[in-house]
């Protein structure tokens, strides 16, 4: 599958390559338009130069459609997570498994958002955590039990034994000084609204 895949960039590449390099010697007048014209006239003179040119054109058509059929196949194989049961093929869609990822924060307090992001492979399943801590807490026993709860979600879900790689980045850790500052702002920024109103400070007699 890789080479068929790296096959086909290569194939592309070459293709825009030579489009590109034909351009750019057009502009620089390299050759004249009327060169174009005998060209394909010549292409045109004889039967076996217009079957050369038909079979070429056939040949670029099957092989762009193949690839674009790999390439578009690829990708929609890993949206989803594939197994089989007695009844017949299941197919579930990585969103699926990401929101039930997600309902994990209401387990754990010490977080206040989680985002995960779910990749199918030959490998296993390989899940990225974009993590916000509430408050400061033990690091590596939560994101120990983190990666637990995750895996365990996933199998007890999904019925599988596929490897699961969990892989968590904390990006932020929000101590509660932090939340008290953004309180305090809030709360100003709702004052001044107020205090700019006219006769804000007037009630109804």
């Amino acid at each position: 599958m890789r080479f068929f895949t790296s096959l086909g960039i290569i194939f592309y590449a070459t293709i825009l390559i030579i489009i590109g390099a034909g351009l750019i010697i057009y502009s620089l007048n390299m050759f004249q338009p009327q060169q174009i014209g005998d060209f394909l006239i010549y292409l045109q003179s004889g039967l076996n130069t217009r079957l050369i040119v038909g079979l070429s054109g056939l040949l670029l058509i099957l092989i762009s459609f193949s690839f674009a059929q790999l390439i578009l196949g690829r990708f929609q194989s890993e949206k989803t997570i594939a197994f089989t049961t007695p009844s017949g093929e299941v197919t579930v869609a990585l969103t699926a498994v990401e929101d039930l990822i997600r309902r994990i924060t209401s387990l754990l307090p010490e977080i206040r958002e989680l985002r995960p992001d779910v990749i199918a492979g030959k490998k296993g399943i390989m899940v990225a955590l974009r993590v916000i801590l509430k408050s400061e807490a033990n690091i590596p026993e939560l994101t120990a039990r983190l990666q637990e709860l995750t895996k365990a979600k996933i199998q007890s879900a999904l019925g599988i034994e596929e490897q699961i790689n969990i892989r968590i980045h904390i990006a932020k850790i929000v101590t509660s000084e932090e939340k008290d500052k953004k309180r305090k702002s809030q709360q100003l920024e709702t004052s001044d609204a107020q205090a700019s109103l006219p006769y804000s400070g007037y009630g109804r007699l």
